[in-house]
């Protein structure tokens, strides 16, 4: 294997809860984009929970595999004899797991689950991508022996671990929950590394050829273009009328996000293009996990989801360091100049979408469903208000909204919290400003650093 098992990733702890909560009662499904380390993070749960453990790749495997489970799905005993006899592993009674990786490639195995976990013999875990795109679910009927989790790129307490920077992750949770600002030095340390974030990103293996070329940005950026190309690669694939649309709003991402509002606007890929016509394309990249989603809320003041306003949408990338790699060519990265502009926050371009980008992606991997609320001025003729993202407590008795902006540099208006403030201020919990400096509170609002939001 290669040395990106290293990698301390915090779904392991829910992969062990799972095991011990179902004791072999449910299979579990981790989904996920594309790299993101599920059959890593499967594979080294496996080798350390387990006495034995099975890993069927459905990319790989073969014939004899596939009819056993057309064949012998009636008759168990033989069935996990053929298994065990390919894979030249011997299983034992409740001590032994049995992967299923990358299972949209085989929907019959999933289908499967039903009634291995009825046996009770084994465990089972499975990981796929694409896991509800229709065809992949088409002619089977989904187990309901299955519990599902979404795991997504390294966030940036993940990324900190693996630099190496495990107290100082300690310490931004301990000021976090004590609305303390940190020390002034390490809070610049936190800061460059959170830049470093930005660049690199959280997907497995970028990171680990950054780590192990001493920190050469160039050598990770050639790994993220590579998974650009697989999630198009992939993309051209798809067998529905949908695919050039797909792929165009894939290769606009970069665009959007560098305007001002950051929203999708269709007109600039289609002439008289509508959202009910690419209802489908947002949910195939959304499903696909290879964007993150963020809704216009109407009327905040009845719960987000209820008043979704679905024909305006900001489509985040998954990864901002892909979204770097996907925003610049290879020649503009190649003399390092970019990256160090970056790294010392001097980007004047773009600099805001790739930070609002990173603050989606970390939001999304706290469990958070990304909106944002925008009012339309008649007599201006203009948005007079544009809050970033809005949180919830989700709460039916006592509902609060908790409204973000996203600051990237030093100097900022906060006109548009204001005016949010004065016309909701019976249903805000609290006023967050996320901004390069330290941690400070001041006039109901709390001013947290940009590296302190995976703590939300």
């Amino acid at each position: 294997m290669g040395l990106f098992m290293i990698f301390r990733r915090k779904i392991y702890q829910r992969l062990l809860d799972w095991k011990n909560e179902t004791r072999g009662t449910k299979a579990l499904l981790i989904e996920g984009a594309r790299r993101i380390g599920k059959s890593t993070i499967a594979e080294e749960f496996a080798r350390n929970e387990y006495k034995s453990y099975i890993l069927i790749d459905f990319n790989k495997a073969g014939d004899t595999v596939r009819n056993a489970f057309k064949n012998y799905i009636e008759d168990l005993d033989t069935f996990f004899m053929i298994l065990s006899t390919e894979y030249n592993v011997k299983l034992y009674h409740r001590e032994s797991l049995i992967i299923f990786d990358e299972v949209q490639k085989f929907p019959k195995a999933r289908e499967a689950v039903k009634y291995l976990v009825k046996d009770g013999r084994y465990d089972f875990l499975e990981t796929g991508s694409l896991i509800s795109i229709k065809e992949n679910v088409s002619e089977i009927t989904l187990p309901s022996e299955e519990r599902r989790i979404k795991m997504y790129p390294m966030d940036f307490e993940e990324f900190g671990w693996a630099m190496g920077y495990s107290q100082l992750m300690e310490y931004i949770k301990f000021c976090f929950k004590n609305k303390t600002p940190l020390d002034d030095d390490l809070h610049a340390k936190a800061m460059f590394l959170f830049r470093q974030y930005i660049i690199v990103g959280g997907m497995p293996k970028p990171m680990a050829v950054y780590l192990e070329n001493d920190r050469d940005f160039e050598k990770a950026d050639k790994e993220k273009r590579d998974i650009l190309a697989l999630y198009r690669n992939d993309i051209m694939k798809i067998n529905t009328a949908d695919r050039s649309r797909i792929l165009a709003i894939f290769d606009q991402i970069p665009a959007f996000l560098s305007k001002s509002e950051r929203r999708v606007t269709l007109s600039s890929v289609e002439k008289n293009a509508t959202f009910p016509k690419y209802h489908d394309t947002f949910f195939w990249l959304a499903d696909a996990m290879i964007v993150n989603e963020c809704f216009n809320c109407s009327d905040p003041n009845v719960g987000l989801s209820l008043n979704e306003d679905r024909s305006f949408v900001k489509c985040y990338m998954c990864d901002t360091g892909l979204l770097v790699s996907a925003s610049f060519n290879e020649n503009e990265i190649s003399d390092g100049e970019l990256y160090r502009e970056l790294l010392h926050g001097k980007l004047s371009i773009n600099e805001g979408m790739f930070y609002e980008n990173a603050i989606a992606q970390m939001l999304v991997a706290a469990g958070h469903k990304l909106y944002f609320y925008t009012h339309y001025n008649v007599e201006k003729h203009r948005n007079d208000i544009e809050i970033d993202f809005l949180l919830s407590n989700n709460s039916k008795l006592k509902y609060k909204i908790y409204p973000i902006e996203v600051k990237s540099s030093s100097r900022y208006s906060l006109s548009s919290l204001e005016k949010f403030d004065n016309r909701f201020r019976e249903r805000i919990g609290g006023n967050y400003i996320i901004h390069p400096k330290n941690l400070k509170s001041d006039a109901g609002a709390l001013y947290i650093p940009a590296y302190m939001t995976f703590c939300m």
